[in-house]
């Protein structure tokens, strides 16, 4: 086997509580069993993928800066914007540096500079990621809507209004004039 290995299997094991940790958001939003935030990050970085082929950035980056964009949480939860009012957390890098921390030099670089670049927001790549994060926030408001959820329309308005790229807001708008399930429509009609 090819490069130290050490530390690294408690490393996945820890990233596996992201499928067990629910987004607690939408707990205060009444939805009784919210998307996990491993299921947030997988369409985070989809979306950062789209967004960022579009607008002519690297998508690999922008899909890799997604899939890292939460994983602090594992530590620190996903505290709800509400409770950020009366806490103060680490940074998301001061977090990740203790996650990578002992494991080989080559991961915990390759996760410490996507979590790095992603909070800098520097590259054309981060904002994508950023407004990925928003964009799927929306849309699984407006899921959550349609299942009949009433008080999700705080996280769409406020989602909108932090994403900044053309391609986001594009595609934001026509999330929100198209019913989460009429692609299925559009298969079984052959379009």
């Amino acid at each position: 086997m090819a490069g130290d290995v050490t530390g690294l299997a408690g490393f996945l094991y820890e990233f596996g509580l992201l499928k067990r940790y629910k987004r607690t958001g939408w707990l205060v939003a009444g939805v009784r069993d919210p998307e996990s935030i491993a299921e947030h990050s997988f369409r985070a970085a989809v979306i950062a993928a789209v967004i960022a082929g579009l607008e002519g950035g690297n998508p690999e980056r922008a899909a890799f800066m997604s899939l890292f964009h939460d994983t602090q949480e594992t530590r620190i939860t996903d505290i709800p914007y509400i409770g950020k009012r009366y806490l103060t957390a680490a940074s998301n890098e001061d977090v990740t540096a203790d996650q990578v921390r002992g494991l080989p030099a080559e991961v915990a670089s390759l996760v410490g500079d996507a979590v790095a670049e992603y909070e800098e927001k520097a590259t054309l790549e981060a904002v994508c990621a950023r407004d990925a994060d928003k964009l799927e926030c929306l849309i699984q408001a407006v899921e959550y809507r349609e299942q009949g959820h009433q008080n999700v329309q705080g996280w769409i308005d406020s989602s909108l209004a932090l994403i900044t790229t053309e391609t986001g807001k594009r595609l934001a708008e026509e999330a929100l004039s198209t019913g989460t399930l009429d692609w299925v429509t559009r298969v079984l009609n052959g379009d």
